[in-house]
């Protein structure tokens, strides 16, 4: 690969952990906010806002996974940690002043709103920590098993376990502090979960997508990934 073709592919993978990076990050603030949503009568979820981009950071790190290997892949997660750590840091110091008697915003709707932020992160992180990196081990098994074909069988299938650990492992860990009542556990696992699992079937053409575009532009033959070192 010339050294033009190896700038744009790290460019590239900047710009998809950097979507990465956001989604990540926004669905742990916004996460407090539930909604319901009729699926053409068949289905009614009831899910946290903070699910809508979420699925984008399992299908970045499917596609890293495919185009870039699992060190990447690995990469990505592991910066997506410090990441939320730091926004937990940035939150805290913004809740420590006192906001002036002219803020539109007090510190009393301040803290209702990110108040559950420090919970919520460190419930996201473990379960994403366990998730994604599951996530990434199934699908580079199945790359395997498959010698690099069914493109379609490795994303659905790390996607289906993966998102199940994550959606189970938050749910179980607000629960346990408090923040979600018990009452509502199964019903929001199962509608997170199925949300989860509908958006990673629409994706999957995305994903061929995304992995066609790649391989034509940088010629790369058979199942080959790029290598930026």
């Amino acid at each position: 690969m010339s050294s033009t073709d190896k700038a744009l592919a790290f460019r590239i993978y900047m710009i998809l952990a950097a979507l990465f990076i956001c989604s990540l990050v926004v669905s742990n603030l916004i996460f407090q906010k539930f909604f319901t949503w009729d699926f053409f009568g068949l289905y009614t979820f009831e899910i946290s806002v903070g699910i809508l981009p979420y699925p984008i950071t399992f299908l970045i790190t499917d596609l890293i996974s495919e185009m870039y290997g699992k060190k990447m892949a690995n990469q990505v997660v592991t910066v997506g940690i410090f990441a939320s750590v730091f926004s937990l840091l940035i939150i805290n110091v913004a809740q420590g002043v006192t906001a002036t008697p002219w803020s539109p915003i007090g510190d009393e709707l301040f803290d209702m709103v990110f108040g559950a932020t420090v919970l919520a992160v460190l419930a996201s992180m473990m379960a994403y920590l366990f998730a994604q990196y599951i996530d990434i081990q199934i699908y580079h098994f199945w790359k395997k098993i498959t010698k690099g074909k069914h493109l379609w069988l490795r994303n659905n299938f790390s996607t289906f376990l993966s998102q199940f650990v994550d959606t189970f492992t938050v749910l179980l860990l607000l629960c346990l502090f408090g923040k979600i009542e018990w009452g509502l556990f199964y019903g929001l696992l199962i509608s997170g979960y199925l949300f989860k699992v509908l958006v990673a079937i629409v994706d999957t053409p995305l994903m061929y997508l995304g992995v066609g575009l790649f391989r034509k532009k940088f010629k790369l033959k058979g199942y080959e990934e790029l290598d930026l070192s």
